[in-house]
């Protein structure tokens, strides 16, 4: 079985069984633990179909070199990082491929307080111990444990300011469906409106991906049929969330890192908050207007987990949903993002669409995804086009105008480029859209994609 091209720059994905099947899985179980050192591993799954063997291969690996398993079952991403560092293991698997299509899977590891392994962590070397063996002095052993009305305890402790509120939430037939019941049930004065809470790998209503317009048409319209305050939709792992406000309007994913900001900021004044070069100028502005440090960052969880560490930031944010804090060892939560805009609701006493308005200041494209033959040429002639503006290539390229920008990068997911420019005004906004996607068309024939992604 050939692994070209399963090792990504966050983790591990393939379309099963052909690129990622029981044998690749049980052999990067394996290297798993001797990469580590391992001696104690905890292994989670997300409910696709293919999911159980993966993971019971995966187990295989880590047992037969030598280590123990913990399996927790079917649980989100969240939940698998929580267990790691709640439970002070040497390391961790969840298998999933998020939001991907049905007929794909992949292993997401981390090591001892869930710091994940990625393309600059450890990934390239596992990889390259792919095959090797360890004589272990005996097979470790397999056990099960439950860890879910734990977690869900914790997150609900966060809840500050339960109000009575109405919240519509998809779960999109993921893994937070188990979830969403159990916090409500700890918070009574919120009103659950369910959809889609059963977990079921073959996604029967749409895919998992509140990233996606389409998958949110009918939370939109139920929010506003319920009267609910605001609805939430989870992806498959539910390590993202995205937002409908009470007019069934969907929310900018970066404005919800400005929201979250200042509500955090009233609590720890001067903190640092982190932000992925995408969002928009709305946000660093927001976190300074609170008294906080901005602090910009490179695209992926790997990366911002790695640099929340490093800045010890209290909290992070990504254009893609995914939300990160500190009181949760620095990892990705999208239970606790729904919690959070809870609180921030019930507090402020207004809806959500006007708790949004301040920070939806500045006209935006949207992430624009562009397949190009020769990414590395068009980013040269951006950069030599707008020379006059000092070129940042922290993730990708950035060039900062006073009344406009842009970032293209590569997707570290898919084949393709994505671009994002913002404005001050409408028309500005389009003008630079038509001038820049002229430019790349100038430089590399594209074909326009679609939108969304990492």
């Amino acid at each position: 079985m050939s692994m070209a091209g399963i090792f990504k720059a966050y983790d591990i994905r393939g379309r099963y069984p052909d690129e990622l099947g029981e044998e690749m899985a049980e052999k990067i179980g394996s290297a798993f633990v001797r990469l580590l050192g391992a001696k104690r591993i905890v292994v989670g799954r997300d409910m696709r179909l293919s999911s159980g063997t993966i993971a019971g291969a995966f187990a295989r690996g880590v047992t037969r070199a030598g280590a123990d398993v913990a399996d927790i079952g079917e649980v989100s991403t969240p939940l698998l990082n929580y267990a790691i560092y709640r439970g002070e293991f040497d390391g961790g698997a969840m298998v999933t491929a998020s939001h991907l299509p049905g007929d794909m899977n992949g292993l997401k590891l981390a090591g001892r307080d869930a710091v994940p392994l990625s393309g600059d962590r450890g990934l390239p070397l596992l990889e390259s111990m792919i095959g090797g063996e360890a004589v272990s002095a005996g097979a470790g052993a397999h056990y099960h444990v439950d860890m879910l009305d734990d977690y869900v305890g914790t997150v609900a402790g966060f809840a500050r300011a339960p109000g009575s509120l109405t919240i519509a939430v998809d779960a999109g037939s993921g893994m937070a469906g188990p979830e969403i019941p159990r916090l409500f049930e700890r918070v009574p004065a919120w009103r659950l409106v369910p959809m889609y809470l059963e977990p079921d790998g073959r996604f029967p209503h749409h895919h998992a991906n509140p990233l996606d317009p389409a998958t949110t048409r009918e939370l939109q319209d139920r929010v506003v049929a319920e009267g609910a305050d605001f609805g939430a939709a989870f992806d498959g792992d539910a390590d993202r969330c995205g937002f409908i406000d009470e007019r069934g309007e969907r929310v900018r994913e970066d404005l919800v890192t400005g929201l979250i900001a200042e509500y955090l900021l009233e609590e720890n004044p001067g903190a640092t908050i982190m932000y992925d070069l995408r969002s928009s100028r709305a946000v660093v502005e927001a976190i300074e207007r609170a008294g906080g440090r901005g602090v910009r960052s490179r695209v992926g969880h790997a990366f911002i987990k790695a640099r929340m560490r490093e800045e010890d930031a209290i909290f992070a944010g990504e254009l893609s949903g995914h939300y990160y804090y500190r009181d949760m060892g620095f990892t990705d939560n999208g239970l606790l993002t729904l919690v959070m805009v809870a609180n921030i609701v019930a507090a402020r006493d207004q809806p959500l669409s006007e708790l949004i308005r301040p920070l939806d200041r500045y006209p935006t494209t949207g992430e624009i995804n562009l397949r190009v033959d020769d990414p590395e040429r068009v980013f040269t002639v951006l950069a030599a086009r707008y020379h006059d503006a000092e070129p940042d290539y922290l993730d990708g390229l950035t060039v900062n105008y006073p009344a406009w920008w842009f970032n293209i990068r590569r997707s570290h997911t898919e084949p393709l480029v994505r671009l994002n420019i913002e404005a001050d005004t409408e028309s500005l906004m389009e003008e630079k859209r038509q001038e820049v996607l002229g430019i790349i068309r100038e430089a590399e024939e594209v074909v326009v994609a679609g939108t969304g992604g990492r």
